[in-house]
């Protein structure tokens, strides 16, 4: 066993699998706390609209999808801010319109679309090393801005109608969360793909807030969390020959329904007593 960590790929993707879980603890637990699954779930699933578009384009997919999900973004923190309707049902027009356009441009292009099924799905055992150093330089950002702004994102992400009276950019705030939460996605579209993005997003973040009193300590054992989900999702998928971002789901989920269990079960050991 210990001779497959000699292998470039497998340390590849393991350090791809830290930097991931990395900026999944911290966002993601932004997300959780937000209750934002549903609007993190429609940006990430519109992303295929620009790995269509870079397809046809003939461009870099991922560029494609980091532009597009920018862009979507900033429409979906627009019409929260100023629209009238009801924002599940923006999302879920973003949502469909996204994955649309993605398959009409993927349709449009000539020939063959390569590595298609790894964005949908990922496959953290074939990322590059110039994918590493873009992860890198992109938990830099993402984190150096959390950093700067931790005190006003806290203040958003509990009580918006508080920190309007704070006197605090409340609408780009948001957009700048939701900004924070497209880059977010690009990382993990290498990892476990577009489709199953929103879980592991969510997942490290949703187990940790049983066992976490404030937010810090919250985005502090969901990165702790999903190095265990993401190293063990691909030790298993390495020998069982299976794929990587569905192996990584399904170890996060199994740890998920254990804790949601043992929640359960205490709760009504207490109502009994």
């Amino acid at each position: 066993m210990i001779g497959i960590f000699g292998y470039q790929f497998f340390q590849n993707a393991l350090v791809a699998g830290i930097l991931a879980s990395i900026v999944c603890g911290v966002i993601g637990s932004f997300v959780v706390a937000k209750k934002m699954v549903t609007v993190s779930g429609g940006i990430s699933h519109a992303a295929f609209g620009g790995i269509g578009i870079g397809y046809y384009l003939g461009l870099d997919p991922l560029l494609g999808a980091t532009v597009f999900t920018l862009g979507v973004a900033g429409i979906v923190g627009g019409l929260r801010q100023w629209a009238s309707q009801n924002i599940d049902t923006i999302i879920g027009a973003v949502w469909a319109a996204g994955m649309a356009i993605g398959i009409l441009f993927v349709y449009l292009t000539p020939g063959f679309a390569p590595d298609l099924f790894g964005y949908l799905f990922g496959n953290i055992l074939l990322v590059p090393p110039g994918q590493i150093a873009l992860m890198f330089l992109l938990d830099a950002a993402i984190l150096l801005a959390v950093a700067f702004f931790y005190h006003d994102l806290l203040a958003i992400t509990f009580d918006e109608e508080y920190a309007r009276v704070m006197n605090l950019p409340v609408g780009w705030l948001v957009l700048l969360l939701l900004t924070l939460i497209a880059l977010t996605v690009v990382m993990l579209i290498q990892v476990v793909g577009i489709i199953l993005v929103i879980a592991l997003l969510t997942l490290p973040a949703a187990i940790s807030r049983e066992f976490s009193s404030t937010l810090f300590r919250m985005m502090l054992l969901a990165v702790a969390l999903g190095g265990c989900f993401t190293t063990a999702g691909i030790l298993l998928s390495y020998f069982l020959d299976i794929p990587s971002g569905a192996t990584i789901i399904l170890v996060s989920t199994a740890v998920y329904a254990v804790v949601t269990g043992r929640q359960v079960f205490r709760s009504r050991i207490f109502r009994a007593r």
